[in-house]
Order: C-alpha cells, then sequence, then structure tokens
C-alpha cells in the first residue's frame, strides 16, 4: 500500500492509526497478565477485584526451583536443541536431493513425507508408545528426542525443498567444471544461499519440540518431564498452585521470546521467500 492510499486512508478512518496498538495490546494483555501474576503475593493472586499495584514477591519462583522445575526445564531445552539439529541434519541433504531428483515420482514422495506430518500425533502415540517400552526408551530424553526429529524431518525436507529449487544449478555445474568437488560445492555454494531458509526452519523445529505437550505426557513420568508437563502437575487434587503456575508460565515463554527476537530477521525473510518460492 502507497503512502498516499495511508494518508487517504488515516484521514477516512481516524481510528485506523490505533488499530495496530490496539491489537497488539490484546495480544499481550494474556501473557502481561501471567507475568504480574507470577510476582503477585499468593492472597492477592484470586482477589477480586484484581490489584494492580502491589508488592512483587519471588516467592512463586522459589517454589519452582525448590519443586525441581529447572530439571525439567533443561530437560525441554536438551530436548528440543538436539531434536532440532538432528532434524536439520538429516533433512538438509534429503530436501537437496528432493530438489535435484528430476524423475516422475518426485511430487509423489514428497506428498508421502509431508503425509507424516499432517497425521495427528494421537495417531502414532499407541505404536510409540509399545515400541518404546520394548526399547527402554520410556521416559527418557532419548525417547523424546527421536519423535521430536520423526516428526520435524518432513518439515525440514518441505521447507528447504524450494530454497535449493531457488539455486541456480548452474552455478554448481560451473563450480564442478573448475574442479571443486561435491563437498565443496554443497557448504559454500548452495548452503549460503539458503541460510535464511535455514534459519526460518531451525526456528519452527525448536517451536514444535520446546511447545510439545502431548507426546511429553504419553512417554515421560519423572527423569525426562519437560517445562510445559511439569507446569500442569501444579494443578492437582489439593488445588491449582496459580502463583507456580504463572511463574512457570513465563519462564516456558522466556527463551521462545528470546530466540524469536534473535533471529526475527532471517524468520521473516525466511517465511517470505518460502511462501513466494512455494
Amino acid at each position: 500500500m502507497t503512502s498516499q492510499r495511508m494518508l487517504a486512508l488515516r484521514r477516512r478512518w481516524p481510528l485506523a492509526r490505533w488499530a495496530v496498538p490496539i491489537i497488539l495490546l490484546v495480544m499481550l494483555l494474556p501473557f502481561l497478565w501471567l507475568l504480574q501474576m507470577s510476582f503477585k503475593p499468593t492472597p492477592l493472586i484470586l482477589e477480586f477485584p484484581p490489584r494492580v499495584f502491589f508488592t512483587p514477591t519471588l516467592e512463586h519462583y522459589v517454589g519452582l526451583w525448590q519443586a525441581g522445575f529447572p530439571e525439567s526445564f533443561v530437560n525441554s531445552l536438551i530436548t528440543s536443541i538436539v531434536s532440532t539439529v538432528l532434524a536439520l541434519l538429516l533433512g538438509i541433504p534429503a530436501a537437496y536431493a528432493l530438489s535435484r531428483w528430476t524423475g516422475r515420482g518426485r511430487f509423489g514422495l514428497g506428498l508421502g513425507i509431508l503425509l507424516t506430518r499432517m497425521a495427528p500425533p494421537i495417531a502414532f502415540t499407541i505404536p510409540f508408545f509399545l515400541a518404546y517400552r520394548w526399547l527402554g526408551l520410556l521416559d527418557t530424553r532419548t525417547g523424546l528426542i527421536l519423535i521430536y526429529m520423526t516428526f520435524n524431518l518432513p518439515l525440514v525436507i518441505w521447507m528447504m525443498q524450494p530454497f535449493f529449487d531457488a539455486v541456480p544449478e548452474s552455478l554448481e555445474e560451473a563450480a564442478l567444471m573448475d574442479g571443486a568437488g561435491f563437498p565443496t560445492v554443497f557448504f559454500e555454494i548452495v548452503m549460503p544461499m539458503a541460510t535464511a531458509g535455514i534459519a526460518a526452519t531451525s526456528i519452527l523445529c525448536f517451536l514444535y519440540a520446546w511447545n510439545d505437550f502431548f507426546f511429553a505426557l504419553i512417554l515421560t513420568r519423572t527423569d525426562a518431564r519437560t517445562a510445559p508437563v511439569a507446569v500442569v502437575n501444579f494443578m492437582n487434587y489439593e488445588g491449582w498452585e496459580w502463583g507456580k503456575i504463572a511463574a512457570g508460565g513465563s519462564l516456558v515463554m522466556a527463551p521462545v521470546l528470546v530466540f524469536s527476537m534473535l533471529v526475527r530477521r532471517y524468520l521473516v525473510s525466511g517465511l517470505t521467500a518460502g511462501a513466494v518460492k512455494g
């Protein structure tokens, strides 16, 4: 939209200039409410009408520490990071091979890979649970890493293929004719041109693994319990510990916000480029 059209819109609808701040405030309100609740003393949490001004306290964060929440937080970090790295290591070469393959079954193969990602997680629960129990992977970080990697692999392949399609094959052929080996061509020519796609894909894979609740609830108990499941454990038959739930929820959001802010430039460029190329 041009600047003239924007000015005309603002003259005709004066409230349009406030639309974005209002929408942003509505979107952020639940997170701000959760954050202030995490610092509010327990007697004031359920008070109605709610107080806006109060003396902040760290009692809920101390309670999280004493309840063993840091171990669950570390489990989430390790399983999310390792599964994302493994999915990229396996998915990027597969996406490149699918991009350069000119056979008739290319679309069918790609669609078959994507179907495994489109199926609901509940469809895989019983097979994974039985297999994990037989292999001794229940309540282990390795088990969670494997299942997150399995579900992220189709996403990596489908997101990275358009970026490799956009890399001109003539560049690779010229480098090969100049005597460069295939590893040199792949790592020094192809990969740098797909950096935005790799960044966007890694963010989405990390978010899926970090936010997963279903598989972590079914396949873990205590040793490999992740942060989202640990937060839910504060809802028990003795009552809901609202302060710890708010503090745990705030801590679970923190890595995602920090990670997204650090790589937001690559995320926007990668997603928009993928949308155009796809």
